[in-house]
């Protein structure tokens, strides 16, 4: 009973900032179109204020959503050691001997990726070979395909199959924020700067005014910061130690240029970019660079593939 007790706990603190979120984003809501739309602007504003917020608002939910649940696919199972694999590598104490066991075993893995000392990377909570930009989330207990970070805010590992819609998500929750700030600005200042006591309507303007901005200048940084990673082919564990091929770190290494750099993420179709619909390139396991270091046809294919689909949208 204790145990599963501990387990319930665990998960009600993990899901508080989920909670938080929600909880702030439901009151914005009241706030916005009850007590500023309905109750307060004129006729004209009213409508067009709440026939632009309604979009705005949906979208962000729906990044939202998309964030928290998708589920992120697991490390191929080619990637895994047996038993008496793993067993025979960790109860070697030569290190050279345990190097050539893991270069044994991933002679026939596509990857680039290695180690400051050259080992092919390999967990030993898994226990398998990580594939390139894959890493270990000791909150999630798995290994992670391109992990990028493990949020709190949304409950969830930020990673290959969910990193599109984590940026949507701050763009939007930017947007939101922004147009709250913008739209109750005039409303804010008229009872802002009103003499005597203030009716509960006034408080709920003058407070989503306050936190719609509070958020705008929270979020501001972390959208341009992701969308910089985003141009650059990095994730934020990539922006701190910089992944290591055969030749050395490269910060730059999975960099294909920038207009490749977002198609690896958002797709090549315009129309799918704004959506939180999966359309990101590629399988999470394995990414083409410039230089391909590994003589991989899988590699090699994927990034014609990807030059193709980019210049048959391009012709449409």
């Amino acid at each position: 009973m204790a145990p599963r007790v501990c387990l319930l706990c665990c998960q009600a603190v993990k899901w508080g900032p989920v909670v938080f979120i929600a909880s702030i984003i439901g009151w914005s809501y009241y706030a916005y179109v009850v007590e500023m739309c309905i109750n307060t602007a004129e006729t004209a504003e009213k409508i067009v204020f709440l026939l632009l917020y309604h979009p705005i608002v949906i979208l962000f939910l729906w990044s939202y959503y998309q964030t928290i649940y998708t589920k992120f696919q697991a490390v191929p199972k080619e990637f895994y050691l047996n038993q008496s694999e793993w067993q025979r590598l960790e109860s070697e104490s030569n290190e050279n001997i345990q190097k050539d066991q893991l270069n044994n075993f991933a002679r026939k893995l596509p990857i680039q990726n290695r180690t400051i000392t050259g080992f092919p990377r390999y967990c030993e909570v898994c226990k398998c070979v990580k594939p390139d930009r894959c890493h270990h989330c000791s909150v999630c207990s798995t290994c992670v395909l391109k992990m990028d970070h493990h949020c709190p805010w949304v409950n969830n590992c930020v990673g290959f199959h969910n990193y599109k819609f984590f940026v949507l998500f701050l763009g939007y929750g930017l947007l939101y924020c922004v147009y709250i700030a913008l739209t109750s600005l005039k409303y804010f200042i008229k009872f802002w700067s009103a003499n005597g006591s203030r009716s509960v309507q006034q408080f709920h303007i003058l407070f989503l005014f306050f936190v719609s901005v509070m958020f705008s200048i929270s979020l501001v940084t972390l959208f341009v910061y992701h969308i910089f990673l985003t141009a650059h082919n990095r994730s934020t564990l990539e922006s701190f130690r910089p992944p290591v091929f055969q030749n050395g770190p490269d910060k730059n290494g999975f960099s294909l240029g920038t207009k490749a750099n977002f198609a690896e993420v958002f797709g090549y179709r315009r129309l799918h970019w704004w959506l939180p619909i999966f359309s990101s390139l590629g399988s999470g396991v394995t990414f083409p660079t410039q230089t391909v270091d590994l003589d991989s046809e899988d590699l090699l294919g994927q990034r014609q593939r990807w030059m193709e689909e980019g210049e048959n949208v391009d012709r449409q």
